[in-house]
């Protein structure tokens, strides 16, 4: 069964607004499916450059400096932010119409939402610098993500009863109420997971989905020029399916549990107990 995408929670954004934080959460404790967009940059790359895209292409062919040094506009149409949207869509589409999904993600135009329901976070320009200073980022990626938050705001501009504005005092648990308030009827009316073998599903699909980013980045050569997969260490949720439960296990990408999930056995925290009908076998632990 295809999603109309009548069943979707939309979440977009600026770069530092606490998307997936948000997301991850909610999907938790209501037991909906985490549609995590960054997780598909690499194949949506691969999607764009495969039906020809000019600046897709050009981002593959030059060297990350010159990447980096190329103008803003440039890098604008190279993080494909417009072109992704309709990828989004059919990636939606593709998913069981239940349980609801949260998809979330600064390519979340209201464009690609229409009449869905939807909200935009957006951090006050002081909370937006802390961020984005935790992160470390190439003077090249700064700038970028500085230019994408005005377009984004632009964007945004005619869905003001749906922007969710967060400054220094908002805790993570304030921003989390908020967005479960705003959607509290759709929440209510769901569909959402029947059990916790079904949430437990619904985690590992999240699971899955940031591996699968991985093994995509690491099929271009550069990538592979600055390190391998095998360093690259990464915090999974817990999946234990419990609606409470915030703990993350970090594990290797190449450690993580291979296919089909639904017999690989669950990754969980140190004490958490795994749903055994669901996932037979010895549960992993970081």
């Amino acid at each position: 069964m295809t999603n109309s995408l009548e069943n979707v929670l939309w979440l977009g954004g600026p770069p530092g607004a606490g998307k997936s934080t948000v997301a991850r959460l909610l999907a938790r404790r209501h037991g909906l499916r985490w549609y995590n967009s960054d997780a598909r940059t690499w194949e949506h790359r691969d999607r764009a450059v495969a039906a020809g895209h000019p600046a897709a292409i050009r981002f593959e062919e030059m060297t990350i400096p010159d990447r980096r040094s190329a103008s803003l506009e440039d890098r604008l149409a190279m993080s494909l932010h417009r072109e992704r949207g309709p990828m989004i869509q059919d990636d939606l589409r593709a998913l069981p119409a239940a349980p609801l999904t949260i998809a979330e993600g600064t390519p979340i135009t209201p464009e690609v939402v229409r009449d869905g329901s939807a909200l935009w976070l957006f951090p006050t320009p002081g909370l937006r610098r802390e961020r984005l200073n935790e992160r470390h980022l190439p003077p090249g990626t700064r700038e970028l993500y500085e230019h994408l938050s005005d377009v984004i705001a632009e964007e945004a501009e005619q869905f003001r009863d749906q922007v969710v504005v967060i400054d220094e005092s908002w805790s993570l648990e304030q921003v989390v109420a908020e967005v479960e308030r705003r959607f509290g009827a759709v929440l209510t009316q769901g569909p959402t997971a029947k059990d916790r073998a079904e949430r437990s599903q619904l985690i590992r699909y999240a699971n899955r989905a940031s591996v699968d980013q991985y093994r995509s980045y690491f099929t271009r050569p550069w990538a592979r020029a600055l390190e391998d997969i095998s360093d690259v260490v990464l915090p999974f949720s817990c999946e234990c399916a419990h609606a409470a439960c915030d703990e993350q296990v970090s594990l290797a990408v190449s450690d993580f549990p291979t296919t089909p999930d639904d017999t690989s056995p669950p990754l969980l925290a140190e004490g958490h107990d795994p749903v055994e009908e669901h996932r037979p076998g010895h549960a992993l632990s970081g």
